[in-house]
């Protein structure tokens, strides 16, 4: 840590340790200045319009930041303004958002965008509540895009930021109850400085992003708040936050068909408009694991008549609540897809439908072979 930071570090003694309050308060000047020196050059933060800040606050959910920077470019150029958003295709816009997930993030997006033009002539309202009005907009994303588009005095309060927090005080109360959050968001609005409040907010995250990482030990060393953390002091920073445990994730297994027609189109078909992966396409897919008998039973019930057939894999993917477990066959059939089915080629498969990341590993086995 250079000498500036050093001399920003906060001291006290055994006898009279900061309050929390105090402990909060004293964050900010170190916090500020280390923001100014080592805050990332991000898209967003170059040009922090209430709109980008508001779409790129969305895709950073759940989302990792070198993920969003190429989706976010790409979202800019399709669709520059509210008015484009609002106005856009629902397979268009979710065929620019394929391969990010969570693609209610996106649906709420325009839901949001199309508030914004029937109720605020296109401009992201400059407004703590009204933004939380909004779809898709919680408290965390409606005080980034207050704080950091509009400077209102408002905190931004994520996963990073309570980690940073909780470890700062040493505090070992549940991240996930409700009223641990409001009460960060209460403490942090009452210190924040009123003419810095993009840089504290987004000085937290950084941290949090950068230093006191989620994964493995935190980088205290670096940290403009080394001096002020109890967790450091401690060594407690291995149990802190604390977050109670998750349900175990059900697990499904899956048969996934590639049938592809004696003119090289692909059958998909679309999902149900509710539900996991809501509207999207797919390919054709059943429950359990089939093997070569039970799956040409199924196809004879089409009425499709099968060439040959082989192996396209085993894949697994990841939901929030639920664990795909597949396996996969590539389906050569004699004459057409049959006619449940939607037949396309490998070319609109990639440009024009919307295919979750599900499917990712049996969409690049057809793009190599086609």
């Amino acid at each position: 840590m250079n000498e500036l930071y050093d001399k920003l570090q906060i001291l006290e003694s055994d006898c009279h340790p900061l309050s929390r309050r105090e402990r909060l308060k004293a964050m900010t000047g170190p916090l500020i200045s280390w923001y100014e020196d080592h805050a990332r050059p991000l898209p967003w933060r170059d040009q922090p319009e209430p709109y980008r800040v508001w779409v790129s606050e969305i895709m950073l959910q759940q989302t990792r930041v070198e993920a969003v920077k190429p989706y976010f470019q790409r979202f800019m150029e399709a669709f520059p303004d509210v008015k484009s958003l609002a106005e856009a295709e629902e397979e268009q816009l979710l065929k620019i958002w394929e391969g990010l997930g969570y693609y209610n993030r996106a649906r709420n997006l325009q839901k949001a965008a199309r508030v914004i033009m029937d109720s605020y002539e296109g401009r992201v309202p400059g407004s703590y509540e009204k933004l939380l009005a909004l779809p898709g907009i919680g408290s965390y994303t409606a005080g980034a895009v207050a704080s950091i588009a509009f400077g209102i005095k408002v905190p931004a309060v994520d996963g990073n930021v309570l980690r940073v927090v909780s470890r700062v005080l040493a505090s070992e109360e549940d991240i996930l109850k409700a009223p641990v959050k409001k009460k960060v968001e209460e403490d942090l609005r009452e210190i924040m400085p009123g003419d810095r409040v993009s840089a504290f907010n987004q000085g937290l995250i950084e941290v949090g992003a950068m230093v006191c990482v989620p994964n493995g030990p935190p980088r205290c060393h670096q940290c403009p708040l080394a001096s002020l953390c109890l967790a450091r002091r401690s060594g407690s920073w291995d149990s802190i936050p604390f977050k109670s445990p998750k349900k175990p994730r059900k697990t499904e297994k899956r048969t996934i068909l590639l049938l592809e027609s004696d003119n090289h189109q692909i059958a998909i078909e679309k999902r149900p408009d509710t539900g996991l992966l809501a509207s999207l396409y797919q390919f054709p897919n059943l429950e359990g694991s089939l093997n070569e008998i039970q799956l040409c039973s199924f196809l004879e019930g089409l009425g499709a008549e099968i060439r040959y057939l082989e192996s396209a894999g085993s894949a697994r993917h990841i939901f929030s609540h639920v664990e795909w477990n597949m396996t996969g066959y590539h389906v050569f059939l004699k004459g057409d897809i049959p006619a449940q089915y939607l037949s396309v080629d490998i070319r609109q498969l990639l440009t024009k439908y919307p295919l979750p990341n599900a499917f990712g590993a049996y969409l690049k086995l057809l793009v190599k072979e086609s």
